[in-house]
């Protein structure tokens, strides 16, 4: 008898002085793991709960499914942060400007001709500037020069803006919005950006100061940067 030692004939099933079962039943193996873990952890009877969890199994992976769906505008979008903070940035020329309307001798081609002392005239609020470019590209700035030089003593000689809204275009049409906030003084004024697949870029006027008769408002230069 494995609990009191009394010797016991062949073929008993308890033992003679005790009683105690002289087979103990074999202790069921140990679960894995994963059975371990709700809903799993139930020994399997008969089938019973596997209905339930295959619905369950079915749940969680199309809740998982949907929740990358909903995530990947989000981390594409910090994954494109973290390489343009990373990477390095170089001007891009475009391919085309055009304006909506220029004071005579003030065309828009004179705010992409890299000289600050010609400048694109507006001859009111509203006018636009429109840079093309050939190829998309990812935008990470935009420097603009206000007036009609970068010169202090030249720069209060003619009309600034101080307020603007880019519009930039994508490949697929879609239009995003930024409004700059432009100070009155000589100089560059950085917008940082990051936008993919840009094709156009709108610079609209909406505030400006020093304006008067014969005194168009003035952009002296606009530059493009992209991501390297």
């Amino acid at each position: 008898c494995p609990a009191c030692g009394t010797p016991n004939l062949p073929g008993r099933q308890f033992c003679r002085r005790c009683a105690a079962p002289l087979r103990p039943r074999e202790q069921p193996a140990a679960l894995p793991w994963w059975r371990t873990v709700w809903p799993f952890r139930r020994r399997v009877r008969g089938g019973s709960g596997r209905v339930l969890r295959r619905t369950l199994l079915v749940l969680v992976v199309a809740g998982l499914l949907v929740a990358g769906f909903l995530l990947f505008p989000l981390g594409r979008f910090v994954f494109e942060d973290v390489r343009d903070k990373l990477g390095g940035t170089r001007e891009i020329s475009p391919t085309g400007v055009t304006a909506s309307a220029s004071a005579p001798g003030h065309p828009a081609t004179a705010a992409t001709d890299s000289l600050t002392n010609k400048y694109w005239g507006a001859p009111a609020l509203g006018a636009s500037l429109t840079a093309s470019f050939e190829t998309p590209f990812r935008l990470v700035g935009v420097v603009v020069y206000s007036g009609v030089s970068k010169e202090p003593q030249e720069f209060r000689r003619g009309a600034r803006p101080t307020r603007a809204d880019l519009l930039i275009t994508t490949k697929d049409d879609k239009v995003h919005k930024k409004t700059v906030t432009l100070n009155d003084k000589p100089g560059k004024q950085e917008t940082r950006l990051g936008i993919s697949d840009v094709v156009s870029v709108q610079l609209v006027l909406r505030e400006a100061v020093g304006q008067g008769e014969g005194r168009p408002i003035a952009v002296g230069e606009i530059e493009f940067f992209k991501r390297t």
